[in-house]
């Protein structure tokens, strides 16, 4: 049967456990399985590290395409296919020389996370098994991690898209804007960010954890790339169309599976990025509101027109929407920190004894300044004063005061919380 685990002479099966390299035994799924073909390469510096689903038609001569560029870059490599094919894929792979990864069809990121543990390269090369991506080039990417780099992406636009290898949609739309929208975001300087054939160091493809199960991964790696301050690049790569008689994964399936994996892509824009929307707005808003609530906190203002309650109220909106905006920020940038200098920086201004004091005072005076309104209002029979008088005004500056401090307290007792459970599960 084509799906059958090949059982010829020239394959040996390597059982789970002992396969497991330089990973603890919990960090492989169980439900893998590594074979090895005859003349397996030893203490490989470079792992060319592929997903594989029904690519009997390509996967042979992908495979003598990695050999060819291994050897072109003089550099001693091995080719590791994660297949959860239902036809002749591995069997070929393995009679090309690769190892594969026998593995349940679940998802393009967990295809690469099943494969961290059996990754015995320094450098790690990752693409498609389609012949889209140029294997046979792939010294630019080697000198590059000899340079010390650490991040190395491929860019079809830097380099040749042969006619007919992309949608339109997508090479004029969706992979432009999606990359300007990811530079935008994260501050960043990439051209081509949804490119496949990509290269990163094992130690950082480790640390990186991807929590990613499907086309979103590649989104996730970028932005974690960024995050962890990896040393990163771009390297010119060719693009080219589907052989014949290959039909693309998008389209084998859903025909809206490109605009589902466009819509994952920008999920995890944002839910990484969430710093950005909150901690930059959070400050302007922040600082917009408190230019109403502090000058009218005596009484209303007249400044060519009269600013008076109503104008405090919206104020004191701003102010709260804008605090908690920032303190979110400041959450954000501290979870998604992998070298710890963002949860050591904030932790520093946030310390505990100094904003525990600062808060409890702050909610105290601001407990106070409503009394006299208080006063007055039982003073005249439980009525309330007219709305011009500034006792209003002082009262809604103690509300502010109030939130704006147990704001403050409870956002540091998260922070802190965050900084601890951190540093216990490391």
């Amino acid at each position: 049967m084509a799906n059958a685990l090949p059982t010829a002479p020239w394959v040996s099966v390597e059982p789970l456990l002992s396969a497991v390299q330089s990973q603890p035994l919990s960090a492989a799924a169980s439900d893998v399985q590594l074979l090895l073909p005859t003349d397996d390469v030893a203490d490989p510096e470079v792992s060319i590290v592929i997903p594989a689903l029904n690519e009997e038609l390509t996967i042979s001569e992908f495979v003598a395409w990695c050999k060819e560029g291994l050897s072109k870059a003089c550099v001693r490599g091995e080719i590791l296919i994660i297949d959860s094919s239902t036809d002749a894929t591995a069997e070929r792979a393995l009679a090309g020389g690769a190892r594969v990864l026998k593995a349940p069809k679940r998802g393009l990121g967990r295809a690469y996370i099943d494969a961290i543990p059996f990754i015995r390269g320094k450098y790690v090369l990752l693409g498609d098994a389609d012949l889209t991506y140029d294997f046979r080039e792939i010294t630019p990417f080697v000198n590059k991690f000899r340079e010390g780099h650490q991040y190395i992406m491929g860019s079809r636009f830097k380099g040749t898209i042969e006619a007919g290898a992309m949608p339109a949609l997508h090479q004029y739309f969706g992979t432009p804007g999606t990359t300007w929208l990811l530079n935008v975001l994260y501050s960043s300087n990439f051209s081509d960010i949804h490119c496949g054939m990509r290269g990163i160091t094992r130690a950082a493809l480790v640390e990186m954890d991807l929590q990613s199960q499907e086309w979103e991964y590649a989104s996730e790696m970028v932005i974690k790339s960024l995050y962890m301050g990896l040393k990163t690049c771009e390297v010119p790569i060719h693009f080219y169309r589907d052989r014949e008689g290959r039909v693309s994964h998008h389209r084998r399936g859903n025909p809206l599976s490109s605009w589902y994996a466009g819509w994952i892509n920008l999920k995890a824009f944002f839910v990484h990025g969430a710093a950005f929307f909150l901690f930059k707005p959070g400050i302007a808003l922040l600082a917009l509101g408190l230019l109403l609530v502090l000058p009218l906190s005596a009484g209303p203002l007249t400044l060519g027109i009269t600013f008076s309650l109503h104008w405090m109220l919206l104020g004191v909106t701003l102010a709260i929407l804008g605090l908690q905006s920032f303190l979110g920020g400041v959450l954000a940038k501290s979870l998604l920190d992998f070298s710890g200098a963002q949860s050591a920086k904030w932790s520093r201004i946030f310390s505990y004894n100094r904003s525990v004091c600062l808060s409890a005072l702050g909610f105290l005076t601001g407990a106070l300044l409503p009394i006299p309104l208080v006063t007055e209002y039982i003073r005249q029979g439980f009525l309330l004063p007219a709305n011009s008088q500034p006792v209003y005004h002082i009262a809604i500056a103690g509300l502010w005061l109030m939130m704006s401090s147990f704001l403050i307290f409870t956002n540091t007792l998260l922070l802190h919380a965050l900084v601890k459970t951190r540093r216990w599960i490391k």
